[in-house]
This record gives C-alpha cells, sequence and structure tokens, in this order.
C-alpha cells in the first residue's frame, strides 16, 4: 500500500491502543521545551480482563496550580478514583461493552468494583438502583467522549453520548453503561468540588 493511501485509511482505536501523553515545561533559560512524549506510564485494568482500563494521565495538588520547570507530575500509589484536594486529574477509560458480569453485580460487589478504583465510598448501589455501578464523588467531572458510545445512567434519566460529545458531571449520582457492541473511550477531567443547598 503507498503512504498516501495508508494516510487516507481511518485508524480505529483499539480497546489497548495507546496514545501520547505529551508534557511541556521550561529550561534552564525559560524557554518553552517538550519534557516527555510517550503514552501514559499508569495503565490499570479494573476487573480483570475485558474490564474497563484506566490511563492516569496527570494529576494536579492545589489550586492555582503549581507551575515550575519540570517537575513532572505528582506521584501516586495505585489507582485513586477522585482528584487530590483542591486538585485535578485527567484520565482515559476504555469501557468494553457491558455484559452479565456488571449488569448482574450485587451492592457489595459493586463497591469491591470501586475499591479497585480507590473509590469504595463512592459506591451508591442499592436495591432498585437503575444501575449496578451507580456512583457519587464531590466533584465536577468534564468527560469528553472520543471514540463510540456510552449511556449516562442517571437516579431519574439517562442519555447516550457519542464521539465529540462532552458530559459534565456535577456531583450527581450516576454510572455509565456501554450498550452497544464496541469500545467506548472517554477523557475525563476532575475537578475537586465541595457540595452546596444540602447536597
Amino acid at each position: 500500500m503507498s503512504k498516501s493511501a495508508e494516510r487516507g485509511r481511518t485508524h480505529h482505536m483499539s480497546p489497548v491502543q495507546p496514545f501520547r501523553r505529551i508534557v511541556t515545561g521550561h529550561d534552564a533559560s525559560d524557554r518553552a521545551v517538550i519534557t516527555q512524549d510517550a503514552p501514559p506510564t499508569r495503565v490499570v485494568e479494573i476487573g480483570g480482563p475485558g474490564g474497563p482500563i484506566f490511563y492516569e494521565v496527570w494529576n494536579t495538588r492545589q489550586t492555582p496550580a503549581v507551575i515550575d520547570r519540570q517537575s513532572g507530575e505528582p506521584a501516586e500509589d495505585g489507582l485513586v478514583l477522585g482528584p487530590p484536594e483542591r486538585g485535578t486529574r485527567i484520565r482515559v477509560i476504555n469501557f468494553p461493552p457491558e455484559d452479565d458480569r456488571i449488569r448482574n453485580l450485587t451492592g457489595a460487589e459493586a463497591a469491591e468494583k470501586f475499591g479497585e478504583m480507590g473509590g469504595a465510598d463512592a459506591a451508591r448501589s442499592a436495591a432498585g438502583a437503575p444501575h449496578p455501578l451507580m456512583h457519587r464523588t464531590q466533584t465536577i467531572d468534564y468527560g469528553i467522549v472520543i471514540e463510540g458510545e456510552l449511556t449516562l445512567v442517571l437516579d431519574d434519566g439517562e442519555t447516550i453520548v457519542r464521539t465529540g460529545d462532552i458530559v459534565i458531571q456535577r456531583g450527581t449520582n450516576h454510572a455509565w453503561a456501554n450498550r452497544s457492541a464496541a469500545n467506548c473511550r472517554v477523557a475525563f477531567v476532575l475537578i475537586d468540588g465541595q457540595y452546596t443547598d444540602g447536597l
């Protein structure tokens, strides 16, 4: 195949295809430089083979965020569901098609899954809940669908989000359900928040 034909082909992301994380900084002369250009190094598959894959891209630890020359991302042990206090987090999640292993989870099993994500206290599964992986975090989350489609499930209602759609998740109880036959990849920016109005 010619190079021009290769460039014209559509390339679909597979559930395990990496992407680049390009990080900028400053050199000793205060010139802007690229400090990192490689796939994210922290990748976690939840629930074993066939489960969602979390690509931990970056986090900040305070607001305003510290901007220095080249300190790099603050270190973390394991996967943590929410952002640091007064901080932010960006991650990409690959959601494989949902199957009966997810649909039939008990409340205890759902809490265990969130425990694997460093957020057992976020689980809100209860009898009669619209989805077993209902959860709630004290955050504002921007979810940008990069590939595929996903159903956003709330206490009252649901909607399908597709490639290019953006969800502003405002601390509500929710779940994500991939009811399609293909992988869905979503980039999430999580911002530490605080409930008011008795929430």
